[in-house]
């Protein structure tokens, strides 16, 4: 193992240094699916003491690992080829909704060229769709650096950040500074389901926050070093021969390259912007680089995503892209250099552009101040239409009365629904509980209040297992995740896989009802029925987490309080994994079996309201004394064990 050292400067690939950076920031978790260009970095973590790294079975769940430990305060870092983060970005979109707690770096390393990919993709746009941030270092010295930047980002700014590479940056070599690691002390883990656990109400909260988010980094990138520009008084002058250059990655050695073989040096004889933030966009960085400006080059890799949106700002300035590159393959040093020449253009084209350009542009200018005065016109006739309207209804007198507002009703899981009981023993233990998607979101809600994360469908046990290497058996043994029968099925049974493949020692609840409940009661694979009914073969849960490796499976009834509550105290303290099946079916289908009817003793009822703690809609009080309404009451009998005066009773 490589111990902490300081040299100098090393020989490195981009892969190599973004491996030393991960070492260096003090990160304590890096997670990964091999693809190629990207395979080396976690192969050269791995080299590395005080970083856990893994291989994942699929990048979904790499990220989900790593998306546990952010949470529970460490740094963590999750690497993966461009078509992995098709796979990665069911939990990528919803972690910008929920930040992060230690910093969480995203590397993506795309394939222009496909030298070894089914297609070639363009990351960058993933940051626009998820809404978040997106760096792109040019070689192995900025792969370092951007790497410990993007921590620092995270965290300063509650988000996780993409770093894209390519192929040329991920398996070229340079010199790197290196430094020894410093030492980062996890973030205390505080429970926060309003910005961890992304049910409906939550999300919508968060996203705001994303959105100030979103507007606070587009004011960073305005600002950081990672943007450079490189530009003479004479271009400030209009002065230069050649076109602007905005440019980053990769491609901007293929610019650095070409401008030395025509002679000119970047800054010096062409205006040169150099990307290191991909997005979001300075916009006025760049409408300030490109004052003065006539034409500019926009030299990118793939899709025309800077070029795009600087045509959007409306400069009046000629801006090539893709109409002199190519938006397929890998650029060259000869293909940017023939660019240039192409756009290079004498004083007298200039002028003459210059001229064209401003007749035009007053013409636009004439045709639209008409336009807007026709529109503001036409606004005016509409705005006056629609008040004379408003102020003069047709029947004043059959005007609605203003009503009241409705009472606002939380969703809450159904009286007897056998995912209730086990949020009640979740809540006594006081444990942290990783969810995931279904009915049993809903024990994220009071009177529960016993879910602390959840981010997308299987999540919950790859999130357990991220906190677990993060924060070692202590933390562990206070951490369960809960999946439903057909979420684990869905995507769950990849986590479990990991969890055991990588030696970990979570425990997972599976509360199996035996149907699709939130969605319906659909069939799925543990049914043995098909959507029509049809019979077919069952699956067996119990003997798939034995195959997977689960030495621990047992089976509970959800009703059975304190044969669930032994359960999991016992496999909380097992120090391998563990699986708990917490089966009853859903009070909707057929083969739930009621008991007698539920009834209360007035007379021994004592007014405690215990049995309201467990949040069934079926019961309330009147005088002090607890109420069963047996038009809701399923007769699951979990309120008769609960109360402690023997008060509720079943006939």
């Amino acid at each position: 193992m490589l111990k902490g050292y300081m040299m100098e400067r090393l020989l490195m690939l981009g892969n190599e240094a973004v491996a030393r950076a991960v070492y260096e920031a003090g990160a304590t978790v890096a997670t990964a699916y091999p693809g190629t260009p990207s395979t080396e970095i976690t192969a050269n973590i791995a080299k590395f003491d005080g970083v856990y790294c893994e291989w994942s079975p699929n990048e979904k769940v790499a990220l989900e690992v790593a998306i546990g430990a952010s949470i529970s305060g460490a740094r963590a870092i999750c690497c993966m080829k461009h078509v992995g983060l098709n796979v990665a970005a069911d939990p990528l979109f919803t972690a910008s909704y929920t930040g992060v707690n230690g910093g969480l770096v995203v590397v993506v390393a795309d394939d222009p060229g496909m030298h070894s990919s089914q297609n070639e993709q363009d990351s960058r746009w993933y940051g626009v769709s998820a809404k978040v941030p997106v760096l792109e270092p040019s070689d192995s010295g900025e792969c370092l650096e951007y790497v410990k930047e993007a921590f620092k980002i995270s965290e300063d700014f509650d988000t996780p950040v993409i770093v894209r590479l390519s192929t040329r940056v991920s398996h070229s070599r340079g010199l790197v500074s290196v430094s020894d690691r410093v030492e980062y002390e996890p973030r205390a883990y505080i429970k926060d389901a309003g910005k961890y656990v992304m049910m409906p109400a939550m999300a919508r909260n968060r996203h705001v926050v994303v959105e100030k988010r979103m507007a606070a980094l587009a004011a960073y990138a305005e600002a950081t070093h990672l943007n450079k520009v490189m530009q003479t008084n004479a271009a400030d002058a209009g002065g230069c021969a050649y076109p602007f250059v905005i440019t980053s990655g990769v491609a901007w050695q293929y610019t650095h390259e070409a401008l030395q073989g025509l002679g000119l040096a970047p800054g010096a004889d062409v205006p040169v912007l150099k990307l290191g933030m991909a997005y979001p966009l300075p916009a006025n960085l760049i409408k300030a680089f490109l004052k003065g400006a006539e034409r500019a080059l926009v030299v990118e890799e793939l899709s025309p995503f800077y070029e795009s949106a600087v045509k959007t700002y409306g400069l009046g300035v000629r801006v090539a892209g893709k109409d002199k590159l190519p938006a397929v393959g890998e650029l060259t040093a000869s293909l940017v250099r023939g660019a240039i020449l192409d756009m290079g253009a004498g004083k007298g084209a200039r002028e003459a552009a210059a001229t064209a350009q401003s007749a035009n542009q007053a013409g636009a200018s004439a045709a639209t101040a008409q336009s807007v005065n026709q529109a503001g016109v036409s606004a005016a006739q509409s705005a006056n239409q629609v008040g004379a309207s408003a102020a003069q209804p047709a029947n004043p007198a059959a005007a609605p009365a203003a009503q009241p507002p409705l009472p606002v009703r939380p969703p809450v899981l159904c009286p007897g629904c056998p995912h209730r009981s086990v949020f009640m023993v979740l809540k006594k233990l006081k444990l942290v509980v990783c969810g995931d998607i279904g009915c049993y979101t809903l024990g994220a809600l009071p009177p529960y209040s016993a879910m602390d994360a959840c981010v997308c469908m299987g999540a919950s046990i790859g999130m357990a297992h991220g906190m677990d290497k993060a924060r070692g058996a202590a933390f562990s043994q206070k951490t369960v995740a809960v999946i439903g029968d057909s979420t684990f099925i869905h995507s769950g049974v990849t986590g479990l896989i990991d969890v055991v493949y990588n030696k970990g020692s979570s425990t997972v609840l599976i509360l199996d009802n035996g149907t699709t409940g939130m969605t319906g009661h659909q069939n799925h694979p543990s049914t043995g029925l098909t959507i029509r009914d049809e019979v077919t073969y069952k699956l067996d849960i119990e003997k798939l987490c034995g195959a997977i490796g689960v030495e621990s499976v047992r089976v509970v009834d959800p009703y059975d309080l304190k044969a669930l509550e032994n359960a999991v105290a016992e496999e909380i303290a097992r120090p391998a994994p563990s699986v708990i099946i917490v089966r009853g079916p859903c009070v909707f289908l057929k083969s739930y079996k009621p008991g007698g009817t539920i009834r209360v003793d007035a007379g021994a009822c004592t007014g405690c309201r215990l049995c309201m703690s467990i949040g069934c809609a079926a019961i309330s009080t009147a005088d002090n004394k607890a109420r069963i309404d047996q038009s809701l009451c399923a007769r699951c009998g979990l309120c008769a064990k609960v109360c402690r005066f023997g008060a509720i009773g079943c006939e």
